[in-house]
């Protein structure tokens, strides 16, 4: 079988989905629903926490006692059968009980197919791993683009039946032919010292740190960043364009990086991708119009998807495949939920003194990750 090729259809069946949830699942509550903006707010606040639990604890362990295949396919039937309990949920209560049910399956598939990936690109099954990746940005983009039109026809009830196809789609395309190696299970870790050994690997508190720090500092743009351009007189038809202009870079830099960047060590490309993150906030403080913030938004490139793609590079390069799960899910539970909700919070504060203030806010966290990655890259040396 061609394992890029399949790969690339699992990211992209993946985000198609995360493509609809994502941008959209707040206001689908709020006007199809009919709750108000700080119980879907709150819901969201909560879904994200259970989130972090989840990628943390949940899939480290069951990663160790499940195949790959066995793992995403038990999460995405999971996740499909906890969509279909939003159709009769109509409250509160159950719309915040159906949402914290869905974030202990759905968000694990995204460390799960990066682990998956992974375990090929080091068993040099998967040679590109950007090139796959970057069908998942597409997947994002092009879902955005569609529901987008649907929408504007048939209204926000078509959000709901949009997750729910692709969603399905994704769980069938789990029940394909599956690379072997993905269909073993892991082998069982014998002592103790072994259990615990993966903050003994070289340099992974300071990556991680460094990697929590770059991806947290996009806090004030995933929360207010719509808000922001309707701040600044943004034509509201072109909103749409303009953030998904960062999904593009995005998708640009994935589908190079494995050429293009084959050379540069991790602590290189973590230090690039904390420069164009301060870059990209301090032109937003600087430039408060829509060209510049059109922009920074290329940045994004660096900000976002070279400190991932730098993240897996170091994940292939010095972890085993035992400990893979385990750092993917710390990844994904300190670096993609919780510092995120933290940093809302103080992006918040800050949006509510001067709205530029939000942005420049985050280089609390980009200058102090620039720092400590050109001193990882030192000791790497």
């Amino acid at each position: 079988m061609n394992i890029q090729r399949w790969m690339s259809q699992q990211f992209f069946s993946f985000y198609i989905t995360w493509g609809v949830f994502l941008p959209y699942w707040t206001g689908w509550m709020i006007y199809t629903k009919g709750i108000t903006i700080s119980q879907a707010s709150l819901i969201m606040s909560l879904g994200l926490t259970i989130r972090g639990l989840s990628t943390l604890f949940a899939f480290p362990y069951l990663a160790e006692k499940l195949s790959s295949k066995t793992l995403v396919n038990a999460m995405a039937i999971g996740t499909f059968i906890t969509i279909l309990c939003y159709i009769p949920a109509d409250s509160y209560s159950s719309l915040l009980a159906v949402t914290l049910l869905l974030n202990i399956f759905y968000p694990t598939l995204m460390p799960a197919l990066d682990s998956a990936a992974g375990v090929l690109v080091q068993n040099k099954q998967l040679r590109d791993y950007g090139k796959s990746r970057s069908w998942g940005s597409i997947g994002f983009v092009a879902a955005g683009m569609i529901l987008t039109f649907f929408t504007g026809a048939l209204g926000d009830i078509v959000i709901l039946w949009a997750l729910i196809l692709s969603t399905m789609i994704f769980m069938c395309l789990g029940f394909v032919k599956t690379p072997d190696i993905l269909s073993q299970k892991p082998q069982a870790i014998q002592t103790d010292k072994a259990k615990l050994n993966l903050f003994s690997i070289k340099h992974i508190g300071l990556v991680l740190i460094i990697v929590i720090l770059l991806q947290a500092a996009h806090a004030s743009y995933y929360s207010y960043g719509y808000i922001y351009l309707l701040d600044i007189n943004a034509p509201k038809y072109l909103i749409g364009l303009i953030l998904n202009i960062a999904v593009i870079a995005e998708i640009i830099f994935f589908s190079i990086a494995d050429t293009a960047f084959r050379k540069y060590s991790v602590g290189a490309l973590l230090a690039l991708a904390a420069l164009g993150s301060t870059v990209r906030w301090g032109l937003i403080y600087a430039f408060p119009n829509v060209i510049m913030f059109c922009v920074a938004q290329t940045l994004h490139a660096f900000s976002f998807a070279m400190a991932h793609y730098a993240f897996m590079k170091y994940l292939v390069k010095n972890i085993p495949h035992s400990q893979i799960a385990k750092a993917q899910g710390i990844y994904s539970a300190l670096a993609l939920s919780w510092s995120t909700a933290v940093f809302t919070i103080f992006g918040g504060y800050l949006y509510e003194i001067e709205p530029r203030y939000a942005f420049i806010g985050m280089i609390i966290c980009t200058v102090p990750a620039l720092f400590l990655a050109l001193i990882y890259r030192r000791l790497d040396h």
